[in-house]
């Protein structure tokens, strides 16, 4: 299983911490979209990154960090075909597979302890979507994705 990751500045310790367990304990591959170092710098762009590698299938799943998490998914779910949810519990982590049939992870470094992050990694890439009603409302996202192209002017 390939797992893409990013962060901004405010997720980089918590990103190499999460980025060595899934390579050296869980045996994923890893490829890392940045940031790549603690200087300031834009959620947004390594968010979209990354959620662009899972929407085009050279990961299986994302994982994004930054301060709160709240940036980063944001960014991330702009991105067509992307369901990026926010863990801050055992349970939020798992039902944004179970019912939301999310493919990326969202986590805020400020409030996610490593622990945590692990946990969370593990909830969430061993939770089936559970389908039935839930994959109405995840089909109603894609249909709209589908159908309603964005105005530019």
């Amino acid at each position: 299983m390939t797992i893409a990751i990013a962060s901004d500045h405010g997720g980089f310790d918590l990103k190499q911490q999460i980025s060595a367990y899934l390579f050296d304990e869980l045996n994923y591959e890893v490829v890392d979209y940045g940031t790549f170092s603690k200087e300031s710098c834009s959620y947004s762009e390594h968010g979209i990154k990354c959620a662009e590698a899972v929407a085009s299938h050279k990961a299986d799943f994302g994982i994004v960090i930054c301060t709160t998490g709240e940036g980063i998914m944001i960014a991330s779910n702009k991105v067509k075909g992307i369901r990026c949810g926010l863990a801050y519990n055992d349970l939020t982590a798992e039902y944004i597979r179970r019912h939301n049939d999310c493919n990326m992870l969202a986590m805020g470094a400020k409030f996610t302890t490593f622990e945590q992050a692990k946990r969370y990694i593990d909830i969430f890439l061993n939770t089936p979507f559970e389908g039935g009603r839930h994959a109405l409302r995840v089909n109603y996202i894609k249909n709209y994705e589908e159908n309603h192209k964005k105005e530019t002017k």
